[in-house]
Order: C-alpha cells, then structure tokens, then sequence
C-alpha cells in the first residue's frame, strides 16, 4: 500500500514539474511576443531610437530569446526572480507581498464558502427532488454566472455605500491587527463567495447522493448504525472526494483571478501586480507573477489529488478491493 501511494505520489510529482516547466515555456515565449520593449517602456516614447537600443543592451533585453529564458530559468532556480523594470528593483519582494495579501484574500474566501457551499450540498441531497433542494440547486446556477463586477459593485452600493456597514477599501491601515484585516476582506471576499458557492454545493450534491445510493451505505443502515454515524463515516467521506479537487482547482482561480475584484477594492494582491506589470510592459514582473499563479495552482492540484488518495482506499490499492 505504501509502496503504491508512494509510486503515485513520485508520478505525480514529475507530471507536475512537467507541467510547471511548460508553463515557463509559454509564459516567457508568450511575453516575447508581446508589442513593445522594455527600454523603450522605461525611457517613455519620445526616447532617442539610439538611447533605447543602448538601454535595451544594458538590460540584455537584445539577446536570443532562448539565451534570455535560459538565463531567466537559471536564476529562478537560485531563487532569483529578477530585475522589474518599472520599479528598478528585484521582483521577488513584490511579488511575495502580493502573493501573501492574495493569500490572505483566498481564505477568507474560503473560510466562508467552503462550510456554506459543503452545508448546502449535503441539506439539498438529503431533500432531494424536494423544494430545498431545488431552491439551494437554482440559487448556485444563478449565483454562479454573475460576474463579480457585478456583484462586486452592488455589494459596495450596499455594504459599503448605504449600510457602511464595512470598509470601501481592501486596504487597511498600516500595523492594523487581524480582526481589522479581516473586516477589510469581507466585501471583497463575497463577490467570490457568490461565484464560488454555486461549484461547491452542487458537487458536495452530487457526491452525496451518490453515496447514499452506494451498497456500503444500505450495507450500514441494515447493520443498525446510527444515522449520524452513517453520514459521518461513510457517506460523507466518500461524498466529500470529488469536492476536494474542485476546492483545490477553485482555490487556483481564486488566487489569479482576483484582478477585478482587487481593482474595484484597491487590493495590492497579485492579479493587480500583474495587471500592473502587463500595462507597464514589465516582463520581468509579468513572468515571475503568471508562473507564480501556475505554481500555486499546480502545488493545490498536488495536493488535493494527494488527499484523495489517501482518503479513497481504491486508489490506495490500485482500484482493486
């Protein structure tokens, strides 16, 4: 058994830095490809041709676009992120900054929808085919096709605008302690929250009714167990699988995707970085920000296919019983 989760987690690992490698490969080359150079983005556009070619010599920006992704790849494996041109410093600082405030955003936002979205999905298959659970099934398609614009600036209207019930901004004030951050990221929080809990419940109910219908389910009922013993230890565990890789998934999209709602709110994560760095034709920036993102998401993919296995016997064995 041990052997075997060992041979899957090994597998996957290299996928994974397969994977990871790949993206390098199309973020830097899909970077190249873009208009414009940093010399040119520093010095402005009314720059001497002569100056911008000198610049862009300086900064090596003239060389083989595989000499610049090999140099690029090397320093990113001594943890050399490198220069941005735009604020004349390393990337790393700026982008690990950005990475914990997203980080700090994505919990909150999960802290919410995660026992709201599981909840909902387990009362809806325990009433399925009745008004509950036709009511919490509408309700997550419905929620889920409204974009956060949307949602994002009929929440300020409300929360922020008429109620002031919380802050405008995502942004506290300096040395502020947790419990003032986390009134910060509320608002922000629920524009994904809404998006969000639509995936959630709608998986958890399907899983949860699968389960219930299983032989070992029934098998436990005959047996006399208690309802609640049944739930926890055999129907949710095997429910709760397939929610545990959209969790994770979901948990990548929270992260890189947070560009309008971190623009509405004025939050320094790093989809706004990297926003930021696109508009200011940043490559440095924008390399180091996209493959942190991927990074992120291939690490929670890892992850979840990890807890999976060890929570499913099946896979632990090899699909065999």
């Amino acid at each position: 058994m041990k052997g075997a989760l060992g041979r899957f987690f090994l597998k996957r690992l290299a996928l994974s830095l397969l994977t990871l490698w790949l993206l390098s490969v199309v973020v830097f080359f899909g970077c190249q490809v873009l208009p414009g150079d940093p010399a040119r983005a520093i010095l402005g556009p009314l720059a001497d041709p002569r100056a911008v070619a000198a610049l862009n010599q300086k900064l090596g920006a003239d060389r083989p676009p595989v000499e610049i992704y090999l140099s690029w790849v090397g320093g990113l494996l001594s943890g050399d992120m490198g220069q941005s041109y735009a604020y004349r410093s390393p990337v790393a600082p700026f982008i690990g900054s950005a990475l914990v405030n997203s980080l700090k955003l994505a919990a909150m936002v999960f802290a919410i929808v995660v026992p709201i979205g599981i909840g909902a999905g387990v009362l809806a298959a325990l009433r399925a085919g009745r008004p509950l659970d036709r009511v919490i099934s509408v309700a997550g398609l419905s929620l889920t096709v409204i974009p956060e614009f949307v949602s994002s600036i009929a929440l300020i209207l409300v929360f922020a605008v008429i109620l002031r019930w919380l802050p405008l901004s995502a942004s506290w004030p300096p040395g502020s302690g947790p419990l003032v951050q986390i009134q910060h990221l509320i608002l922000p929080a629920l524009p994904l929250v809404i998006v969000l809990f639509g995936y959630i419940a709608r998986m958890t109910r399907a899983g949860m009714v699968e389960a219930l219908a299983a032989d070992y389910t029934r098998t436990a009922v005959l047996k006399g167990l208690p309802w609640r013993t049944v739930l926890s230890r055999h129907v949710l565990r095997n429910a709760l699988l397939p929610t545990i890789t959209v969790i994770a998934a979901q948990m990548g999209y929270a992260l890189g995707g947070l560009v309008v709602v971190e623009s509405l709110f004025r939050y320094q994560g790093i989809g706004s970085l990297v926003l930021g760095a696109a508009r200011a034709k940043d490559f440095a920036m924008l390399q180091a920000g996209i493959l942190t993102v991927g990074a992120f998401f291939i690490v929670t993919t890892l992850a979840a296919d990890l807890l999976t296995t060890l929570l499913d016997p099946r896979l632990r064995t090899g699909g065999r019983r």
